[in-house]
């Protein structure tokens, strides 16, 4: 049981993570463009406004995917509760490498959104 309880703790450190940085990037993103904390793309750091944009943007894609991977992530770990460490292990692994799709792929549409509303200079369209 106890090797279960770390399991499912280890399996919610990465949703949690996009909710609690999901919620700081729509609300204080960082304030200078830098290259150590924050959402570092090309596009992303033109300028202030793109830089701004694309914490929110990143930010409210992080809370509402953090939550949803988050509750998809617990259903399985419930099912192998109770279940040997070897079965309890390979599901949590099994999770988190799915749970690293969404936290990888949330950058398509970021760069996409980027696009469509800033010029190749980091102008606003």
């Amino acid at each position: 049981m106890g090797f279960w309880i770390f399991m499912t703790v280890t399996v919610m450190l990465l949703p949690i993570t996009m909710i609690v940085f999901g919620r700081v990037f729509i609300y204080k993103p960082p304030k200078e463009i830098n290259s150590f904390y924050g959402y570092r793309t090309k596009m992303s750091m033109k300028n202030k406004e793109s830089w701004i944009f694309a914490h929110q943007y990143i930010g409210k894609l992080w809370w509402i995917l953090g939550w949803l991977v988050l509750v998809l992530s617990l259903l399985p770990m419930f099912f192998v509760l109770g279940q040997d460490a070897d079965r309890v292990g390979k599901v949590a692994v099994i999770i988190t490498i799915f749970q690293l799709l969404p936290l990888c792929g949330s950058i398509i549409p970021v760069e996409r959104a980027l696009k469509r509303n800033f010029d190749e200079q980091g102008l606003p369209r």
